[in-house]
């Protein structure tokens, strides 16, 4: 299905509007440039559920408060109005270098075949490239962006989910067992993506997604050999 700009409902009362259909799909990139939705709210003089109204196509913003959200972001109102010509104001070149560091957080992506030893998981390992994500998708899922990392996965022990050479994303941040997951884990000086799943008697089942490969047991008195590097919340979707 083709994109399609939602036409927008009129407003009643008196407040001068926007009458330009699509509006709704550039408010929204110019509310994605905030730390939060909230704070664009906040700058836009207006409560947080007229902001996701809007967002959504079902309310008509002032002109007043369109102009305090775009202001603050060096956003053009004729390109918020009209979706024509550029949508920041002044230096082209400065304005999309300073956004796009606004607008995007970079993942570092590392060799995982460097990770064995017994220091931190990383320790040895190389940076081989950074993956560009939007800080709103993270901030939607709940991630904080200085704590994840991505490696590939190695092996077929995971196929059917994950495939030989996969890019996965680890949050660091959920570096322990909380519930039915895919976790990053540290065996024998190696890291795995397995599936983790917690018994009644308090040990940990291992279990991969290949049937071929027997389901691990760490019995509860051995978790501490079990190290957790964190879970995986990304390998091509959001799992």
């Amino acid at each position: 299905m083709g994109y399609v700009e939602k036409k927008q409902k009129k407003q009643a009362g008196g407040d001068v509007s926007f009458p330009y259909s699509g509006l709704e799909t550039r408010i929204a990139a110019v509310a994605d440039l905030y730390e939060s939705r909230k704070q664009a709210a906040l700058t836009a003089d207006a409560a947080l559920s007229s902001l996701q109204r809007w967002i959504a196509g079902d309310g008509m913003p002032a002109f007043d408060s369109v102009a305090l959200l775009a202001t603050a972001k060096g956003v053009s109102l004729d390109w918020i109005a009209t979706g024509k010509g550029e949508m920041f104001l002044g230096d082209r070149n400065k304005r999309t270098e300073v956004d796009i560091d606004d607008v995007y957080s970079y993942v570092p992506l590392y060799d995982a075949h460097c990770s064995a030893g017994h220091g931190s998981w990383a320790e040895g390992a190389q940076v081989l490239t950074r993956l560009a994500f939007t800080t709103y998708s993270l901030r939607k899922q709940g991630l904080e962006p200085s704590k994840l990392s991505a490696i590939r996965v190695d092996g077929d022990s995971m196929e059917g989910l994950l495939s030989h050479g996969d890019t996965v994303v680890i949050d660091h941040g959920r570096n322990s067992l909380e519930g039915e997951a895919v976790y990053v884990i540290r065996l024998d000086d190696h890291l795995y993506a397995k599936r983790l799943q917690r018994q009644f008697d308090g040990a940990v089942s291992i279990i991969s997604q290949n049937k071929e490969y027997q389901v691990m047991t760490v019995p509860k008195e051995r978790l501490g050999d079990l190290e957790i590097i964190g879970r995986v919340v990304w390998a091509g979707g959001w799992l």
